[in-house]
């Protein structure tokens, strides 16, 4: 009885953390609005796509913004009641968390794999506010991310590595920055891979549905102002940093300019850092030039949290966890357009993703590959 309950023991914390989010949830009445834009996308594709791009859904006016494959993913969801559909991507984004704390402190980190110590770190990143900003909204990070990962941190000879990356990018276009960053550091073969994904699901969306693969890829694709307004807290690129500081919604060559400058500045970082330093270094470099990166984009905390933790910085690993967790950017004035009236000593409150990701950078940009501690980690 005993070591039945010594086995069982370290399961109670993250599933008491999970069932406080779940309480959460649904005594709040958590709308999940992207729940409800993917199920209108998926609902969109099996009509064959004409309206795709022309529907708006919730009080937020939201629209579909991804390329047509992510929509013909989307169908399965328009074949659940929407309660149970909430319920599955409550549920699923849960067991998602677990999986990303594995693949960051095991196969990236190459921390040990211990259980009490995974489910610790899992009931705890579920309070981190990226990660609880897309269970609440019903968002696909966590999928995306752990996609990638599992993909980067297989064995250079495993097999088709590099295509779950590609296809990753094919459901949502960030993603393609690791493709460049393949490239850079001399992984034709994974970025070959990683290139063919895309490419497939870019052809796999424009046989299926045509007129909205000519649609989005000739123009909603660059109708950034679609995806949401780029100056208000939620958005936690560069951008917005650069928006919000200036008190003007259209930054233009003023954020432009630095934007090319932090992507060459992070892509060189990466390709001299050790692979897995390299892989959080691009992730945060897409995040910061990305137009618009709103906050629960940054579930790439979980990885970056492991790798300082493996480095032996315990103080700092505590430190950006409570960036991550204190959530200052929600506790300005953000209503209507406040958010381009904060006054300069609330700045770094309005921005503490973007700020945190430019010191990262700069900080992980001056280690070389012979230097770091990570260059013995091995991928399991």
């Amino acid at each position: 009885m005993r070591l039945r309950t010594l086995k069982v023991a370290p399961c109670l914390l993250p599933a008491t953390s999970a069932a406080a989010l779940i309480v959460l949830c649904v005594t709040q009445h958590t709308p999940m609005s992207d729940v409800l834009v993917y199920r209108a996308e998926g609902a969109a594709a099996a009509d064959g796509g004409g309206h795709l791009y022309d529907f708006t859904v919730t009080e937020w006016q939201l629209p579909a913004t991804y390329p047509p494959f992510a929509a013909l993913l989307f169908i399965p969801t328009t074949w659940l009641p929407l309660p149970a559909l909430k319920a599955a991507f409550l549920l699923g984004n849960i067991a998602l968390t677990a999986l990303l704390v594995h693949l960051s402190w095991h196969r990236l980190a190459g921390l040990p794999a211990r259980t009490t110590t995974l489910c610790t770190v899992t009931a705890l990143a579920l309070w981190l506010e990226p990660v609880f900003q897309t269970v609440v909204f019903g968002q696909i990070n966590l999928a995306l991310a752990c996609l990638i990962l599992w993909d980067l941190t297989r064995r250079d000879t495993a097999p088709g590595k590099g295509l779950a990356l590609g296809v990753a990018a094919g459901i949502k276009l960030t993603p393609a920055v690791f493709i460049a960053y393949l490239f850079l550091t001399g992984k034709r073969r994974e970025a070959a891979y990683a290139s063919a994904g895309f490419v497939g699901t870019a052809a796999v969306g424009g046989l299926v549905l045509p007129y909205a693969s000519g649609e989005f890829w000739t123009r909603r694709l660059y109708e950034t102002g679609r995806v949401g307004k780029a100056w208000i807290v939620d958005n936690q690129s560069l951008q917005g940093l650069v928006a919000r500081t200036l008190h003007t919604t259209e930054p233009g060559l003023l954020w432009a300019v630095p934007a090319v400058l932090v992507a060459i500045a992070g892509l060189y970082a990466a390709t001299r850092l050790p692979a897995p330093y390299g892989i959080v270094v691009t992730a945060v470099t897409a995040l910061l030039v990305s137009p618009i990166s709103w906050s629960h984009h940054w579930v790439w905390c979980v990885p970056l949290l492991a790798l300082v933790w493996a480095r032996g910085q315990r103080r700092t690993a505590m430190a950006v966890a409570v960036v991550f967790t204190a959530r200052t950017m929600w506790l300005l004035p953000h209503q209507g357009d406040l958010d381009l009236r904060l006054p300069w000593w609330q700045q770094p409150l309005a921005a503490p993703y973007p700020l945190l990701g430019l010191v990262l950078i700069a900080a992980w940009g001056q280690l070389s590959a012979r230097s770091s501690s990570a260059s013995t980690i091995r991928y399991a």
